[in-house]
């Protein structure tokens, strides 16, 4: 035994000295997975606060690359990797992660500028390509220097004469610095209200909606945009009007895309608690098909999972977040649509800890309840699901 896990160890130094010697460049080797994993964020204008598109603007970061990677801290990704699967997984393979290691050990050396690979191409301020039609707040809003500002909500007509199916949707802040997020809402009559679906939102690590073809949302005639808009001052006066821009389908689709919910507003989270549970259900009143969930919550969110119940009994665990990240708001989209019949369940539990070991939690001695701002909390299991286009089919409906 000592023999075979001596040959063992011999036989791992020598891959690792391999690896370390392998002439890894950023221009042959790096690059690919940069453009592929990361460059949608980091590049000028987008999220990320540094740009790693060109060897002179990666090279500075090679060490902090290589940490985040290792780590598995970026790209971010907080589902438990046992449970589902999801084609917009965005973990690295661990190919991957040897060969950025590996590229940083040997120096981060640049290698022939002619082995680098075609840029990724991006229509220039978006990531849904050029939208058919941008639509704005239709007013600027100040954004003080300092203080707590409410939820500001901007109702938007959209003059669409005729049905109009979104197969993408993209909002763009006007000032991400004091942008904490925003959603919108597609709504009807004169009400100011969400009537329908969430259309889609901003916040860290929310993707733009992209459907697949042969699925679109639906946008009635005469609707109008709800605008929920939430800032954070950073000490400086701005005015802000900010962006969504949309992707019209080319041809009727098939298939209705939907946006709904299992929440509760009603908890009362004991001061000190560090594990305080949370539940929600939403029933199907439908067939669906399920292809992607979010959940929220705020600082004190630990961990959500959602469980499905079939009509018969059967359980299914279909999401498991075991390290809530407030900071990285993630969809997860099922790498195959997950059918429900009509009359499942979706179980959505929570924990928060609400006690001082949470180092992101704002007050530990004060009992939390639902609120809008971030020292509150929300519970919500966000999920998107698919009917047949022309199936009519029940909205959710939200108040201001």
């Amino acid at each position: 035994m000592r023999v075979i896990c001596s040959l063992m160890v011999a036989g791992c130094c020598a891959w690792a000295a391999d690896v370390e010697k392998t002439k890894v460049t950023y221009s042959k080797d790096v690059a690919p997975i940069l453009n592929r994993r990361c460059v949608e964020c980091h590049r000028a204008g987008e999220v990320a606060p540094m740009a790693f598109t060109s060897y002179e603007a990666a090279r500075p970061w090679a060490k902090a690359i290589r940490e985040k990677t290792v780590t598995r801290t970026m790209p971010p990704w907080t589902a438990d990797p046992s449970i589902g699967e999801f084609r917009n997984d965005r973990r690295l393979a661990q190919s991957e992660i040897d060969t950025i290691a590996a590229w940083v050990n040997a120096g981060a050396p640049e290698g022939d500028p002619k082995d680098l690979p075609p840029a990724p191409k991006f229509a220039e301020g978006w990531n849904i390509g050029k939208p058919d039609q941008v639509f704005d707040f239709g007013a600027d809003f100040e954004v003080p220097s300092s203080g707590v500002v409410a939820y500001q909500y901007f109702k938007v007509p959209t003059n669409f004469t005729e049905d109009k199916w979104i197969e993408a949707a993209e909002i763009r802040p006007q000032h991400r610095d004091v942008t904490h997020h925003i959603n919108v809402f597609i709504i009807t009559g004169e009400q100011n209200v969400a009537t329908g679906a969430m259309l889609t939102g901003f916040a860290p690590g929310v993707q733009p909606l992209r459907l697949e073809p042969g699925t679109a949302m639906l946008v009635k005639a005469g609707s109008s945009f709800l605008f929920q808009a939430h800032y954070t001052p950073n000490g400086k006066v701005v005015r802000d009007r900010s962006l969504v821009g949309l992707r019209f389908a080319k041809q009727a689709p098939a298939l209705r895309s939907v946006t709904d919910r299992a929440m509760n507003a009603f908890f009362k989270i004991p001061p000190g608690d560090p594990n305080y549970p949370v539940k929600a259900t939403w029933t199907a009143k439908q067939d669906v098909d399920l292809f992607a969930m979010m959940p929220h919550m705020h600082f004190r969110g630990k961990d959500f999972k959602y469980t499905v119940v079939f009509p018969d009994g059967r359980e299914q665990v279909i999401l498991n977040v075991p390290k809530y990240d407030f900071n990285w708001q993630l969809g997860y989209e099922l790498k195959e649509p997950l059918h429900l019949p009509k009359g499942t369940r979706i179980d959505c539990v929570a924990h928060f800890d609400n006690s001082p070991n949470n180092k992101f939690n704002p007050d530990p001695t004060k009992e939390v309840r639902w609120g809008d701002q971030t020292w509150e909390e929300m519970m919500i299991g966000f999920f998107l699901y698919k009917v047949p286009a022309a199936q009519a089919i029940t909205l959710p409906t939200i108040s201001e």
